[in-house]
This record gives structure tokens, C-alpha cells and sequence, in this order.
């Protein structure tokens, strides 16, 4: 819980500097695509994470890996403080805080859609078109297919749960049938 308020100071922080900047998704890229390159490699994130490590080594390997990337200087500037600060460790965490501040900013919600059976174009035009009048945010879709809702659809935007599936229905029938006896 502390590491979730400090990570939210820092992407704050990087935050109010992409906004001075006008450059929110660049700088939320550069630092998401850095956020990757770690969580891609299991050696490389216990050792930035790992304080047993020097920090000089730590900040030698981090601006290496700055080199082969293309990063604004800003953008690796903080990526430098966090290793400074022994904050690299939380680097997935901040991107996660970043990205949720832009959304706001940019009036973005992020819709995560599973249906038993693959969505026609049209379909899913016609989901994220209703989603957006429901929202008032420009939305970005995520489309899973999971068979085991037998059929129907279940949407999440943020925290809440449309559930529309037959799977649902039936275990909601169920439970109705079961008190009933």
C-alpha cells in the first residue's frame, strides 16, 4: 500500500511535466515501452528491483538500455532519478498511475469486452459507438473471446461489470430454483 502512494507521487509528478509539455501519450509510451523492456526480462528486473545491487551499476545498465531506445531526455532524465531515488523497482507501477492520469486528461476509458463467439466488425463498431454515448469518453476496446459463456457478453468499463451471459443467466436461475426448494 505505501509503494501504491509513492508510485502515484512519481507518476503524478512525470505527469504534471508531460502536461507542461502537451506531450502526455509520448511520454506515457516512452515510459511504458522502458516498463516493458523490464518486465520482459526476469535477470533484469530482480536486478533493478533487488537493492543489494549498486546503484551505480544499476544506472550504468538503465543508460545503456537508454541508448539503444528512443526515449526523449526528459523521459530518461526520470527514468535516472528513479534509480537515484531506488524507485526503478516500481517502474510497471507508475506506467499503470501515468496511464490511468491520461486517461482522465484525455477523457478515455478503457472497455474491456468477452464474448462466447468471435464479433463481427459492424458489431463491434456498434458496442464501442454505444459505449461512448454511455461513458461521454472516447473508448478504447479490448475484444476476448471466451467460450465458456456459452453465449451473450460481458463488458467491463473501470471497476464496473455488465454481465450479459447466458453462463450468468443459468447460474442465476439456478440459485433462484435452489431457494425456492
Amino acid at each position: 500500500m505505501i509503494n501504491s502512494g509513492i508510485a502515484k507521487r512519481y507518476a503524478r509528478a512525470f505527469f504534471d511535466i508531460a502536461g507542461e509539455d502537451k506531450l502526455y501519450e509520448q511520454y506515457y509510451d516512452e515510459l511504458n515501452g522502458f516498463a516493458r523492456i523490464v518486465q520482459g526480462d526476469k535477470n533484469l528486473k530482480e536486478f533493478l528491483a533487488n537493492p543489494i545491487f549498486d546503484q551505480a551499476e544499476k544506472k550504468a545498465v538503465v543508460e545503456a538500455i537508454i541508448q539503444k531506445v528512443n526515449i526523449s531526455g526528459m523521459t530518461a532524465n526520470f527514468l535516472k532519478l528513479l534509480v537515484d531515488k531506488k524507485r526503478i523497482g516500481m517502474l510497471a507501477e507508475i506506467a499503470d498511475f501515468y496511464r490511468e492520469l491520461m486517461d482522465q486528461v484525455l477523457k478515455r476509458v478503457r472497455v474491456s469486452v468477452k464474448t462466447a463467439f468471435p464479433l463481427e466488425a459492424e458489431a463491434t463498431a456498434e458496442i464501442k459507438k454505444g459505449l461512448e454515448q454511455m461513458t461521454g469518453k472516447q473508448t478504447e476496446v479490448t475484444i476476448e473471446e471466451d467460450s465458456s459463456l456459452l453465449g451473450g457478453i460481458v463488458i467491463r468499463v473501470g471497476d464496473t461489470l455488465y454481465d450479459g451471459s447466458i453462463k450468468t443467466q443459468l447460474n442465476n436461475i439456478r440459485n433462484l430454483l435452489g431457494e425456492a426448494v
